[in-house]
């Protein structure tokens, strides 16, 4: 069930709602781990299905994120974690 990646594709060629998806990402990813769609949709003003949707494009295009599609309880949850430099 989860596919991590370390995606190398230009987040410029991202739809508007998948860049929103992803800086959301970027900027609650030092503070959570675990992400719901449903929540992310609310936050980003999105339906869930529309996060579930986008997520493999944000996922290939998330160069500084590991993003896994982790379980399925009440709706899909994302575990994200930052790569760290260094």
């Amino acid at each position: 069930m989860s596919t991590t990646t370390a995606g190398c594709n230009d987040s410029k060629s991202l739809s508007d709602k998948q860049r929103r998806i992803l800086k959301y990402l970027q900027n609650h990813a030092s503070d959570r781990t675990y992400f719901k769609s449903r929540l992310i949709a609310a936050d980003l003003e999105l339906s869930a299905k529309e996060v579930g949707t986008n997520m493999p494009a944000v996922t290939d295009a998330a160069t500084d994120l590991s993003i896994e599609k982790w379980g399925y309880s009440s709706g899909t949850t994302w575990m994200v974690t930052a790569w760290r430099s260094g």
